[in-house]
């Protein structure tokens, strides 16, 4: 949904038709007067750009009304020229962008950045009303509970329920609120239990302790304490819950035991296993516990059913299910997930360091024979394995990423680790920009080429000047105005500067040994102008490579040396002293271009190019 503010009829139906073929089912509303946006203002909206002039009403008023009437809409200012300071004060005043007049595909790059924050930001609201209500609910629950709940951090109460008050013979939470958890314990199980508690970590997931407890008026009781962690008012603490145990105790853990299991093979059951892997989630992100999840798929399991029948097939399952629990250790937590699947989560490893044990189950599981009521019965295994870790948002994800690593060996009997470079591919084969330059990055498939640059005064030196391009995943190139701005706005600029750096080193050595006495300019981006880790990193290259410093130029623009021109000076400064050299280039766009030359020595000065067009 997109107003727009432009007096000319023509011109409005130009930018909605402008989107429409970028593939946007737009909705536009062109503004004619101050009512005219007031009345609109009352219904829902995305977008408003603004003509950087109109006569029905200023761009600024237009602003103003929507900030007034609290409307989240992002406002695009369309400005003569690509002035800076137009830019700036666009932005001071609240305008989400400022594009120039005319430039179209700024335009939509803008608005697709800013539909995706207004996305997000209403995202987040609705995930803010869902928290506080889903907290309200919570707080009602614990309230209503007959089970004693209290939260406790740095081993102090801050909230009970009443069911807990009651227990240990309190009657107002505020006599509990503040009081060490250790008091309520019998003096037998404090130290049991300041052990307990010294050695538990609420990212550690779930623990259970039995212990005795003491009540206000000094009678104790045996009580099983479960601990788990949570959140109150905003804070990170522990959650216990406590019951008192009965003399069915055996009977109860039985019924919980059995609960959480497959009844077939006695590992865990799939609501277990999902739990649990939601927990491992949580602790990858919250502790940076790494953890590895294992899709194991029974090949042929159809066929080996209708073969055994259902009562073979139980038995075939059960003798898997030993099998697993023999090879993996006692971190790792095993689950019958589906029919013909079993899952293993197991913590502390990566993907790469299971691949050995899984391999040995799959060889081991392809030569054993296995005895159904007297048949002899064989069958292999597809594995697919996907990590959680400070990455994961949703561990649902991670077991769908096993999943389909399984669906990519259809022959079975293999094993497929998830490769998190195949996410980046796939977005690359959508046009993803950024993702492009990342497994250009990962993958070395970025290009050098190298300009040759002439002396009309036939020097005898061979100069080069170095030339990066990118290659899309259907081998053509991809033009740097395409995706340099796009690394910049990313943070990747530098870790590109430091490959084209690297391998133009490499290149130029290998070049160099044959007797050539070449030299390269290579261009340095704003985001390496200001890292203080470029100098040192590149004393190291050169020292490795033995490549004389001399032979390359490193070449800054000009108009980042005036935006960056202390930290330019530094570097100009830093290169003369390892005997490299600097260039400036694209001289003569700023306003004073002579300024920055009599702060900087410069070895060599590139005129821009508008200068002999």
């Amino acid at each position: 949904r997109l107003l727009i503010l432009e007096d000319s009829k023509n011109e409005a139906e130009r930018i909605n038709s402008l989107f429409r073929n970028s593939g946007y089912a737009t909705r536009a509303h062109r503004i004619t007067s101050l009512d005219n946006l007031n009345e609109a203002l009352k219904s829902t909206w995305d977008l408003c750009i603004a003509a950087y002039h109109s006569d029905n009403i200023a761009p600024l008023i237009a602003l103003k009304s929507i900030q007034r009437m609290a409307r989240d809409i992002s406002f695009i200012q369309l400005t003569e020229n690509n002035s800076s300071d137009y830019l700036t004060k666009s932005l001071e005043l609240g305008a989400q962008d400022a594009v120039p007049q005319g430039e179209d595909e700024r335009l939509i790059l803008v608005a697709k950045r800013e539909l995706a924050n207004l996305e997000e930001r209403r995202a987040r609201r609705a995930a803010e009303i869902a928290l506080h209500e889903a907290e309200k609910r919570c707080k009602l629950l614990l309230e209503s509970s007959m089970d004693a709940i209290a939260y406790v951090h740095d081993g102090m109460h801050v909230y009970a329920n009443a069911p807990y008050l009651q227990l240990f013979g309190y009657a107002d939470a505020d006599e509990m609120e503040g009081m060490p958890m250790i008091d309520l314990i019998a003096s037998p199980d404090q130290s049991r239990f300041k052990d307990f508690l010294r050695h538990y970590r609420s990212e550690e997931g779930s623990a259970e302790l039995m212990c005795s407890g003491i009540t206000a008026t000094a009678q104790t009781f045996q009580a099983k304490m479960s601990f788990s962690p949570a959140q109150y008012d905003g804070e990170p603490c522990v959650q216990v819950v406590i019951r008192v145990t009965s003399g069915n105790t055996e009977l109860e853990e039985k019924l919980r035991e059995i609960s959480s299991q497959d009844l077939v093979t006695g590992l865990y059951n799939r609501q277990h296993f999902l739990e649990r892997l939601d927990a491992a989630a949580e602790r990858a992100v919250n502790a940076g516990q790494s953890a590895s999840v294992a899709y194991i798929k029974i090949d042929h399991y159809a066929a080996l059913q209708a073969d055994l029948g259902l009562a073979g097939i139980d038995i075939l399952l059960a003798d898997l299910a030993n099998s697993l629990r023999q090879q993996f250790k006692s971190n790792s937590q095993i689950a019958r997930f589906a029919d013909d699947a079993f899952c293993v989560l197991s913590s502390d490893v990566t993907p790469e360091q299971l691949k050995p044990e899984l391999l040995d189950l799959i060889k081991k599981t392809e030569l054993q024979l296995f005895d159904i009521n007297g048949r002899t019965a064989q069958t292999t295994l597809t594995i697919g394995v996907a990590g959680l870790n400070e990455k994961t948002s949703k561990a649902a994800n991670v077991l769908k990423r096993a999943h389909d690593c399984v669906d990519q060996l259809p022959q079975g009997n293999a094993l497929k680790l998830h490769n998190p470079a195949d996410d980046l591919a796939a977005a690359a084969s959508r046009g993803d920009v950024i993702a492009m330059v990342q497994q250009a990055l990962d993958k070395n498939n970025f290009k050098l080429l190298f300009q040759p640059i002439i002396s009309l005064r036939g020097d005898q030196d061979e100069l080069y000047e170095v030339l990066l391009r990118l290659v899309n995943p259907k081998g053509e190139e991809v033009p740097p105005a395409e995706f340099l701005h796009a690394a910049v706005s990313a943070g990747l600029a530098e870790k590109i500067d430091r490959w084209v750096l690297l391998n133009s080193i490499k290149l130029l050595t290998e070049h160099r040994s044959k007797g050539n006495q070449t030299r390269f300019f290579i261009h340095l981006s704003s985001a390496s102008l200001q890292d203080p880790s470029l100098l040192p990193w590149l004393t190291r290259a050169l020292k490795a490579s033995r490549l004389p410093a001399d032979s390359i130029i490193l070449q800054i623009r000009e108009t980042d040396a005036v935006a960056y021109l202390k930290q330019a000076k530094q570097l100009a400064e830093g290169l003369h002293a390892l005997h490299c050299q600097i260039a400036l280039g694209q001289f003569g766009c700023t306003l004073n271009p002579y300024n920055t030359l009599k702060h900087m020595h410069i070895d060599f000065v590139k005129i821009d190019g508008s200068f002999i067009k």
